[in-house]
């Protein structure tokens, strides 16, 4: 094997282990998979940087034609993250109507509530840690009734209530006013 085709191997293979790195993130988040296997992260990582470095080079020196594979493998991974963030966004999604913010100690919980009924619970807490539940609601005059929470626990109950004269989604029904851990605060009112 020549030269060029052990670093067009080292060159797919880190590419390979960054896309792999990046889905982490749907899996409770890239911070915390690089402490728990940062032996294998971290070398990945690495390896990924030196190759883009030294593709810079070999395409400063003779081009596309000549580094094909891999030119081809890093415009993979640059479309592959832009792809995501693109289908991520809220592009595709229906209007937000209400968005409101929980935030404690260690999570900041983002409420979404969206035109279409559907709502979302992000959830981004230590160390990158994030995750995203997805539920259906309905409004009742200044109620948020829940037919599937965003939740899977009972942190959020069925039923919350808006308040837009206190800025506020408060969790229970007797809290009138805003305390620490009883309200989401609105960020977004449409």
């Amino acid at each position: 094997m020549s030269k060029n085709q052990i670093f067009q191997i080292f060159t797919i293979i880190a590419v390979i282990g960054m896309i792999c790195w990046y889905i982490t993130d749907y899996f409770g988040g890239m911070i915390i998979h690089l402490f728990q296997y940062a032996y294998i992260i971290i070398p990945i990582v690495l390896l990924y940087f030196i190759t883009v470095i030294t593709t810079l080079i070999k395409l400063s020196k003779s081009g596309i034609r000549e580094n094909k594979v891999v030119f081809g493998a890093h415009l993979f991974f640059i479309i592959f993250i832009l792809s995501t963030s693109f289908i991520e966004s809220d592009m595709f999604k229906s209007k937000v109507v209400l968005r409101g913010v929980l935030k404690d100690d260690l999570f900041h919980y983002t409420l979404t509530l969206r035109e279409d009924g559907s709502c979302e619970n992000e959830i981004q807490g230590f160390l990158g840690f994030k995750k995203i539940y997805y539920g259906n609601y309905k409004m009742n005059v200044n109620r948020i009734i829940f037919s599937k929470k965003p939740y899977d626990n009972d942190f959020l109950p069925d039923t919350l209530y808006l308040d837009k004269a206190e800025n506020a989604i408060f969790l229970y029904k007797n809290a009138e006013e805003k305390q620490l851990l009883n309200h989401f605060e609105l960020i977004e009112n449409n």
